[in-house]
């Protein structure tokens, strides 16, 4: 298996929405029925990451087969955290949103974030307390949970951070 990733264009936000809909297929799947309703992520938000260079799309043997945006810190939702704290107070860090991948993405959480903490050593990630999926991957992946944090729209998410030496 051959991974890559890049950047994407405001000619893949067809394909991004399409890969967005298999992870909420996923998502349903596996009991996590709240996370991603009401039209989220929508193509304005997609747009907007690309515009502003932090949309990605995975590629297997150069088909598109997931995709996720990696944002430069500070994150507004991330001001203020309830129930615990980072691991450190600096606001030099990156965020990972919006990962989504189709079926025979096995291992696309494992090459985003070798891709991620290729650019930085310091990533904050928030996800469903339903997404139990992607809160196993978190944790075997090292990352430590931080407490609860709330989205513009006042949605509950799971903060996670980690951070490398």
């Amino acid at each position: 298996m051959s991974f890559t990733i890049r950047n994407s264009t405001l000619n893949d936000i067809k394909i991004i929405m399409e890969l967005i809909e298999y992870g909420k297929q996923k998502m349903r799947e596996s009991g996590n029925m709240n996370q991603w309703t009401k039209g989220d992520p929508s193509e304005s938000v997609i747009k907007n990451d690309i515009e502003n260079n932090n949309s990605y799309i995975i590629e297997l043997d150069k088909e598109p087969i997931g995709t996720f945006a990696f944002v430069l810190g500070p994150d507004s939702t991330y001001l203020k955290i309830y129930e615990g704290k980072w691991l450190n107070e600096d606001n030099n860090y990156y965020v990972i949103h919006r990962i989504s991948s189709k079926p025979k993405g096995k291992g696309i959480m494992k090459e985003i974030l070798k891709f991620c903490f290729s650019k930085t050593k310091n990533i904050r990630i928030d996800t469903h307390r339903d997404n139990k999926i992607m809160r196993h991957i978190l944790e075997k992946e090292g990352f430590k949970y931080c407490g609860i944090i709330y989205l513009e729209d006042g949605a509950e998410r799971l903060a996670y951070q980690k951070i490398l030496n």
